[in-house]
């Protein structure tokens, strides 16, 4: 993907190679880390076959969850954009039949519109 190549240089977007070594073993047989975005404790991993969020909990964080979301389950999502006085976008992404969406929250070192353009390539 050509598009991937041009988001690594931004703030928040995690290499492949880094995200292989830290969650290479989520990963099954032919499947690859495309790209992958941080904020704070939260991580968006893109592979080829799904979306992977990995959610950090707890003051340690020694209790992590795993959130695997094949693409072609993810039915629609939207995007808020960050206000002048709000420093937050927010991404929705609603997965099969279920009324209530999956909803994180981004600060403005993950550029909300390079987030939206990844899974936009995969669900669209």
């Amino acid at each position: 993907m050509g598009i991937l190549s041009g988001l690594l240089g931004n703030a928040g977007v995690v290499t492949p190679e880094k995200l292989a070594a830290d969650y290479g073993k989520l990963l099954i047989q032919g499947e690859t880390i495309e790209v992958g975005f941080v904020v704070i404790r939260d991580t968006f991993i893109f592979t080829n076959k799904r979306l992977i969020l990995v959610d950090i909990q707890g003051l340690t964080g020694s209790k992590i969850d795993y959130l695997s979301i094949p693409y072609s389950k993810i039915t629609k999502y939207s995007i808020e954009t960050a206000g002048t006085f709000d420093l937050d976008a927010e991404l929705k992404i609603w997965v099969g039949s279920d009324h209530t969406p999956i909803a994180k929250k981004f600060n403005k070192k993950v550029s909300i519109y390079d987030l939206q353009m990844v899974l936009a390539e995969h669900i669209l």
